[in-house]
């Protein structure tokens, strides 16, 4: 599986679009692959950070299974069914490999001018630069503190402990 690596800051146009990395659109071919009619990104609010997630069709199938995990007359099912899918974007690339951005992410994001683009494995976020080199910062001071937490699964180990 190909996976969404590096930050990429990209200008946004007048009319709200962004080019996507061409790294993140060839991950993104791979993911959407099962579903050829739709070359693009899916696009919705971050549930934990201040930014844009993005990802393939796959990925984003793989989110709505997840609700399947809960009762599907309870409330948490239909708290994240409604904060996820209403919420989520089908973005096409232009002939360039460019998205339009929704205004109403740009806005709950806090991006105007600039994109970073942040590789996270499986998904990718989109920040706004400053807010994002902040973020990264403390994460980083709070990783190389509770490093000894972090392995490595092996190919073949299955995750176990």
């Amino acid at each position: 599986m190909a996976l969404f690596l590096s930050t990429y800051v990209n200008k946004i146009d007048k009319k709200g679009r962004v080019s996507v990395p061409a790294r993140f659109r060839a991950v993104l071919a791979e993911q959407n692959a099962a579903t050829p009619s739709f070359n693009g990104v899916v696009a919705f609010l971050s549930l934990s950070s201040p930014a844009i997630e993005g990802c393939g069709m796959d990925f984003m199938e793989s989110l709505n299974r997840g609700l399947d995990d809960f009762n599907p007359f309870s409330d948490e099912h239909d708290d994240f069914a409604d904060a996820l899918m209403p919420l989520s974007f089908e973005l096409p690339f232009d002939g360039d490999g460019r998205i339009s951005l929704p205004a109403e992410l740009l806005e709950e994001a806090n991006i105007t001018d600039r994109a970073a683009f942040v590789g996270r494995g499986e998904r990718f976020q989109i920040w706004e630069p400053e807010a994002f080199r902040l973020r990264q910062a403390e994460a980083l001071e709070r990783a190389r503190k509770n490093r000894a937490a972090m392995r490595r699964i092996r190919a073949g180990d299955g995750g176990g402990s």
